[in-house]
């Protein structure tokens, strides 16, 4: 068994945010437009809560309802300039110097993602989690079945995902792979994403499309596992009952003060984000206790090499 390595824990969540301001300004660049719509939300609701206003005046104020604020602090949906000007005025932001770095981050957050362009191909209640991924500074990932997207070969992406959409084209296929593979470049750009991983042994063991394909899957995670970002562990067969018995998870984490830990579970026609804070703490203890149940990092070369020997 292995503690969790050096750097990738997930402490509590942080305190209060500071005062808005241009993140360029504060020494980092601007992340993708989900984050964005996030950090203007989250700085949205402190306004409003420091101005003692209820959502539903907020909405009334904006033309739209108590819900549509909770979306737009929540960062779910895009925002209209107008809108956020209106509120800052409610909220008794009249300073040009306070209003327009959040003005000028709504017109960023506006801007389309890239990932826009595979639209035919990534459904609606997946869109949300690729600018959530693209935009985190740290991924945790649990899995059972499969190995992680952003660390599978395109064979590997390949055959998994025509196992998983049998009745896909083949153009739609590749369109598939396509996007995967460019989601990987986060794993490698400058100021890369840390990605840490517990693998149950079963998505280890099972060979998806064929031995070959495997055993360069296998070969490749063994590559990534030893980039100093990336960290992977496996949970043996022998571990028996664990922390992760209830499926894969995934929890995200940005540079970004103001933003809380993300929790993402996927399921077969949708996906879903619990939000509460104790829902959040509760699952970030499960990875750090899965961290602790599986095998130590530095034990994973082996692992791979005794599997590889036996497909």
């Amino acid at each position: 068994m292995g503690d969790p390595p050096p750097g990738f824990g997930m402490s509590a969540a942080p305190g209060p945010p500071g005062p808005p301001g241009p993140l360029a300004a504060q020494g980092r660049g601007l992340p993708g437009p989900t984050v964005l719509r996030m950090l203007v939300g989250a700085q949205l609701r402190r306004l409003r809560e420091s101005a003692g206003i209820s959502t539903e005046a907020a909405g009334y104020e904006i033309r739209g309802s108590h819900s549509k604020i909770s979306r737009m602090e929540l960062g779910r949906v895009g925002f209209k300039e107008r809108d956020v000007a209106d509120l800052l005025t409610l909220y008794g932001v009249t300073d040009a110097a306070r209003r327009e770095p959040l003005l000028q981050l709504v017109e960023h957050a506006n801007t389309p993602a890239w990932w826009q362009r595979y639209g035919d191909v990534v459904p609606t209640w997946f869109e949300p989690y690729l600018g959530l991924e693209q935009g985190a500074e740290l991924v945790r990932a649990y899995e059972v079945q499969a190995i992680p997207d952003l660390l599978q070969t395109e064979d590997y992406a390949r055959a998994l995902i025509r196992a998983r959409h049998a009745d896909a084209a083949a153009d739609e296929v590749e369109r598939r792979v396509e996007l995967r593979m460019l989601r990987a470049r986060v794993l490698a750009r400058e100021n890369p994403v840390k990605f840490w991983a517990v693998l149950d042994e079963a998505a280890l063991r099972r060979a998806v499309g064929g031995a070959a394909t495997m055993r360069a899957q296998l070969r490749h995670l063994a590559e990534l596992a030893a980039e100093p970002n990336i960290t992977v562990q496996v949970l043996p067969f022998a571990a028996g009952g664990h922390a992760g018995e209830g499926g894969p998870v995934t929890i995200l984490r940005f540079a970004e003060p103001e933003l809380p830990d993300v929790v993402y579970i996927e399921q077969l026609a949708g996906a879903f984000y619990p939000d509460r804070p104790a829902e959040v703490v509760r699952y970030r203890d499960v990875m750090n206790r899965l961290g602790v149940q599986a095998q130590a990092p530095a034990r994973t070369p082996a692992i791979l090499h005794h599997i590889l020997t036996q497909l």
